[in-house]
Formats: structure tokens, C-alpha cells, sequence
């Protein structure tokens, strides 16, 4: 199935201007119109107000604000881009920093080298799998997808695993999605 993303703002907030080119060259060949570029989370902030952005693909390392600093403060309820999808790229893929990533509340996580597939499908399940977000004390962002899962299989009846045979009952991770 093939997106239309004619419609769609994409802010790309990337260090590098060759990364940027990458991205926004594969954006266009996925039929995007709308890019707009910035090369670190201060002036990707900046851009934010001006562009209105459907999309945030963001990279992790960067000067002056790096990645995950931005997302922590757009991962504000007063923010009014708190709600966007963000997709970070990063050279860094160990454990630690994916679990800090999902803590985040990025939507979708990147590693480079990216490739176009890659790139396609993460703004392919941003778009066509939106998810619930979820405000806790320590979390705001959308929900984790094997949360989302489990909510999917109470909703239909069926036993959640570990309860075969009994009628699915509603978990306390479920009842904070709301």
C-alpha cells in the first residue's frame, strides 16, 4: 500500500547536512512536499512554530540541543506538539539507549545506516498505527506497543496469556491508557 504524503509537513532535525540531504531525498521519493530542515533541537524548536510539522524525525547527537533533550521538552502536556509522532535516528543502537528512547516517548526508533525500506516503514506505522497516549507520573507518550497489544486482546474477548480459560480482565497497565 502506497502512503500519500503530499499533504504531510515533515521537520527534519539532523546535525548533518549530508544525513539531511539522505532523509529529505528519501522523503521525496516517498512523495513528500513539505520538509523542513534543521540542524540541531534548538533551531529544530525554533521551526516547530514556524512549520507546524505532522512528523519529527529527529537524530539523537547533535550540538547545542541534542535529540533526546528535545523530545523531553515536547514531551510536555503544555507543549502543543507534545502529541506529534517522532521518529529518532541514531548512530547508537545499544539496549541502553533503545530503552531510553521508548522512556522518551519516541515513536519509532531508526538506526543508521538508514535505508529507504527502513525509513518507509517506520513513517508507515506512525501514520497508519497511531497509538494511545498514556500520562503517568513518570511518562508521558504514546503507549508502549505490547501495552497497546494487550488492550487489543481484552477488547476482543480473548484470554490474555497466563489466563487460559478465564475471561479476559482488564490489567492495571490497560486501565492507564484510559
Amino acid at each position: 500500500m502506497s502512503l500519500d504524503l503530499a499533504s504531510l509537513t515533515f521537520l527534519l532535525v539532523e546535525d548533518s547536512a549530508y544525513m539531511r540531504t539522505i532523509l529529505r531525498t528519501m522523503l521525496q521519493g516517498f512523495g513528500a512536499r513539505r520538509i523542513v530542515e534543521a540542524e540541531d533541537g534548538a533551531s529544530g524548536l525554533e521551526a516547530m512554530d514556524r512549520a507546524n510539522p505532522d512528523i519529527l524525525i529527529l537524530d539523537w547527537v547533535m550540538p547545542i540541543l541534542d535529540g533526546a533533550d528535545m523530545v523531553r521538552m515536547i514531551r510536555t502536556q503544555n507543549n502543543p506538539f507534545a502529541y506529534i509522532p517522532i521518529i529518532m535516528v541514531t548512530g547508537h543502537t545499544e539496549r541502553s539507549r533503545i530503552i531510553e528512547a521508548r522512556r522518551l516517548g519516541v515513536h519509532e526508533l531508526l538506526s543508521k545506516p538508514i535505508s529507504a525500506k527502513a525509513l518507509y516503514q517506520r513513517v508507515s506505522s506512525v501514520i497508519m498505527q497511531p497509538r494511545d497516549f498514556v500520562k503517568t507520573p513518570s511518562y508521558f507518550g504514546p503507549a508502549p506497543r505490547e501495552i497497546r497489544n494487550r488492550q487489543k486482546i481484552w477488547q476482543s474477548g480473548l484470554p490474555q496469556p497466563g489466563n487460559a480459560g478465564a475471561p479476559a480482565q482488564e490489567s492495571q497497565e490497560t486501565q492507564a491508557i484510559g
